[in-house]
């Protein structure tokens, strides 16, 4: 299963403030600046090329705290996999939304091959730094956001090993984000 991260940070390197909130996404100087047809710098496009997503419990307290409605919902009809193995139910305004995975992600990733499922979007800072540590992520796409927290919740946990990002592709966008896309080249194979 190839397996994609797409994900923000702030130009130190936080996914979010200290107490989870990602206000500071929507806060930037250059939020009237004119991106053309791709005012979303890409998700959309990302979003139809996967089949499932998976993240973590914090991310998915996260969405919950938000109360979308059903038009705001960003995945649209894409299976949601949350892994935790300290809550075994969603939040009540997620239910039927997610589904919950308290075993190991290898036992996962067989699971959802097993579904015929071929793509996924792993999101969360935990989750992600799991995937790496497993040698299960393809490819990344990081946006940097023009702003520097000074604290909180950094993207990559401790890794076990180093790797080797290769074939980067970079686009600054008018609003002065810049995405760059990196594949992994130490991806170990699980066929």
């Amino acid at each position: 299963m190839k397996c994609s991260v797409y994900i923000a940070t702030s130009a130190d390197g936080y996914i979010a403030r200290s107490d989870g909130s990602v206000d500071w996404l929507h806060n930037t100087e250059m939020q009237d600046a004119d991106l053309d047809m791709d005012n979303d710098m890409g998700f959309r496009d990302f979003l139809s090329s996967v089949d499932c997503i998976i993240m973590g419990r914090k991310c998915m307290e996260m969405i919950s705290s938000m109360n979308l409605t059903a038009e705001q919902w960003p995945y649209g009809e894409l299976p949601l996999f949350v892994l935790s193995h300290s809550i075994k139910e969603a939040p009540e305004n997620l239910l039927g939304q997610v589904e919950m995975f308290s075993g190991e992600i290898p036992e996962l990733i067989e699971k959802l091959e097993t579904k015929g499922l071929k793509h996924a979007y792993v999101d969360g800072g935990a989750v992600i730094t799991s995937f790496l540590n497993l040698h299960l992520i393809d490819e990344m796409t990081l946006t940097q956001v023009p702003i520097l927290l000074g604290d909180g919740i950094v993207l990559f946990g401790k890794l076990k090993h180093s790797l080797s990002l290769t074939q980067a592709k970079a686009t600054v966008f008018p609003n002065h984000f810049i995405q760059i896309k990196y594949t992994i080249k130490e991806r170990k194979k699980t066929d």
